[in-house]
């Protein structure tokens, strides 16, 4: 069934590479593709410039056919990175006919959906990891369906991020805000770093077939 309105996202990144390295092997993707979006969160084997090679080619698979299924986009990067050192990675497709985000995760790049309830509490639903390393050992996949609305948070943070980083949230600051709180107050200083905060938002462009 057709969703009332499609959504779209508003979205923010922060992060930093390793003290010390001028490469980050933490990277991402924000991609839009007709009705639909495709955000993503990679984070490379190590740091320095070998991480940054592995991550890139998972951007440049991502990029390639945004609007591809997950599992064939984990599947392309892993092709991607067979000669990199490899790559965690998690992904997260949206439906703007539907309003439902499709995500996945190989490794260890934590996903969490903020979703506001009718009382205005709100509920915290975390996406289940599979070991394994995208360019290496890819894992059997799995990807899980979930129905958003205007206002909910999709956060993605590298290991990089200590945990904890979801508790005393600002949810009702810009993605910009959330993204550097989390950053400047979780960030370990051991790794590279890297958060994303999409916010998903009524789409205020006029439809195609102009309902």
């Amino acid at each position: 069934m057709a969703a009332d309105q499609p959504l779209s996202v508003d979205w923010a990144v922060a992060h930093t590479p390793l003290p010390g390295q001028t490469e980050s092997g933490d990277n991402y993707v924000v991609e839009s593709f007709p009705q639909g979006y495709l955000m993503s969160v990679i984070d490379g084997l190590g740091h320095g410039p070998k991480a940054s090679v592995a991550a890139k080619a998972a951007v440049e698979a991502l990029r390639s056919n945004p609007n591809d299924s997950p599992d064939t986009l984990m599947q392309r990067c892993h092709r991607n990175m067979t000669s990199t050192r490899g790559a965690v990675i998690t992904l997260a497709s949206l439906n703007t006919i539907t309003n439902t985000i499709i995500w996945m995760g190989v490794g260890n790049v934590t996903g969490v959906l903020i979703q506001a309830n009718s009382n205005g509490e709100s509920t915290r639903e975390y996406l289940l990891l599979r070991g394994g390393i995208v360019g290496y050992r890819l894992p059997p996949l799995r990807a899980y369906s979930q129905p958003v609305h205007p206002g909910d948070l999709l956060i993605l943070v590298t290991d990089g991020i200590r945990k904890g980083f979801i508790e005393n949230l600002p949810t009702t600051a810009t993605p910009q805000e959330i993204a550097d709180h989390i950053h400047m107050t979780y960030c370990r200083g051991t790794d590279d770093a890297l958060v994303l905060v999409v916010r998903f938002v009524p789409d205020s462009a006029p439809r195609a077939d102009g309902d």
